[in-house]
């Protein structure tokens, strides 16, 4: 096991120490889990791909009801919704 200290920026972010970092890619996309008060981060592509999917789904979801609560969304019809629905 492996344990290192780091910090975390006003943003938010954090770097991952160099030598935990073999076998990353920049960008690589990485699973977030919070249980209490542990952390738990697990590189996507490491999942199965279903569980993949369904995450990517929850993390999209998630935003669409962010916007939703923002006020970005558009009110359409329901006649107008189906036939841009049908477009897909």
């Amino acid at each position: 096991m492996e344990i290192g200290i780091i910090r975390m920026s006003s943003k938010g972010q954090i770097v991952i120490p160099a030598s935990m970092r073999k076998g990353l890619s920049e960008g690589e996309k990485m699973l977030v889990i919070k249980e209490g008060e542990r952390f738990i981060l697990k590189p996507l592509s490491d999942l199965e791909e279903s569980i993949r999917e369904d995450i990517i789904f929850a993390e999209k979801t998630e935003k669409a009801f962010a916007d939703y609560e923002k006020g970005n969304f558009i009110k359409k019809s329901d006649v107008d919704f189906i036939n841009n629905l049908s477009s897909w």
